[in-house]
């Protein structure tokens, strides 16, 4: 199954944003900014994380532990344990297809989940807007 690439590219950041978790505690930079480079030296390119972005990547796939463990193990195994579809799969004990099929339907779910977050967002900062304009109808 094709994969997903907004989804997949959420799902590294994610992993990233793991990574550096259990590194270095609660998932957030340890280093200040204008530690990373000196001048003269090396320059090496790091890939941001964005941790909100993360954050909420992190809460979809907690959302999946429960209603698809599956895929929920799957997508730690690959990402933050970065084993790969390979060692997923030898880890699981099946075929790296089944890894693959995984991972394309975890996109897809993935990608309803943040679907209907962004629409509860959208409905919830609506109804704020409302409430907020009847009470300045009111205080007029």
């Amino acid at each position: 199954m094709a994969r997903l690439d907004w989804v997949h590219s959420r799902l590294k950041n994610w992993e990233r944003w793991h990574c550096q978790q259990r590194a270095g505690g609660l998932g957030f930079a340890t280093q200040s900014v204008f530690l990373n480079e000196f001048p003269g030296a090396d320059r090496v390119s790091r890939i941001p994380i964005d941790e909100v972005e993360a954050s909420i990547t992190n809460d979809a796939v907690e959302a999946l532990k429960a209603p698809r463990p599956v895929l929920y193990q799957t997508l730690y195994l690959v990402y933050p344990l970065g084993l790969g579809p390979t060692g997923a799969a030898k880890r699981i004990g099946c075929h790296t297809s089944n890894i693959h099929a995984n991972l394309g339907v975890a996109d897809r779910v993935l990608a309803a989940w943040f679907t209907e977050r962004a629409e509860k967002q959208a409905r919830l900062r609506a109804d704020v807007q409302a409430a907020y304009a009847r009470v300045r109808g009111f205080s007029t």
